[in-house]
């Protein structure tokens, strides 16, 4: 009798085993089935300018559209080739005590753009206690400027605490 109990759980054992396999291998081809439809998902979804500008490198409209219209940049205190989409961008240019850096741009078009930083100000002429404002910032007033497009004016909004208890200030930065 005993020989018999005990063929009878390993037939079981097997069965079990084997409708586990066929399971796993079935949740295995659903899945790989569908990773052409996550594949064209992730290819319809939505870009940072930096992946539309980057995949806009194969369509000709696009490439034509873009040569059309350059996006301005921004001329660190008025000099220089101007840069688009800047991390760093000097405020005060006589004593570079002020600096907003850590920018990330929300929107950059040819008429504005949208970011937010952290603004820095030295405590003194070895730039030691330096203090950080959080802010958002806003390019506008794009114009040809020695050659390019350049924005020239550069809004600044505190967040919370400011530097000179103004929350909100303008800088030509052409």
């Amino acid at each position: 009798m005993t020989d018999r109990t005990v063929a009878r759980w390993a037939g079981w054992r097997s069965v079990v085993a084997i409708l586990v396999g066929v399971a796993v291998l079935v949740a295995g081809g659903v899945w790989l089935e569908g990773a052409a439809d996550r594949a064209s998902m992730v290819d319809e979804a939505p870009k940072t300018a930096a992946a539309q500008r980057s995949g806009a490198e194969g369509s000709q409209v696009e490439a034509e559209d873009s040569a059309a219209r350059e996006l301005p940049g921004v001329r660190d205190c008025g000099m220089g080739e101007p840069v688009q989409e800047p991390t760093i961008i000097t405020l005060d240019c006589s004593t570079s005590g002020r600096v907003a850096s850590g920018i990330r741009w929300d929107a950059y078009t040819e008429d504005g753009a949208n970011g937010s930083g952290v603004v820095q100000v030295s405590g003194g002429a070895s730039g030691a206690a330096a203090k950080s404002f959080q802010a958002k910032l806003r390019l506008y007033g794009p114009k040809e400027v020695d050659g390019s497009v350049a924005f020239t004016a550069l809004e600044v909004v505190y967040t919370g605490a400011t530097p000179s208890g103004e929350h909100r200030e303008v800088l030509p930065i052409a």
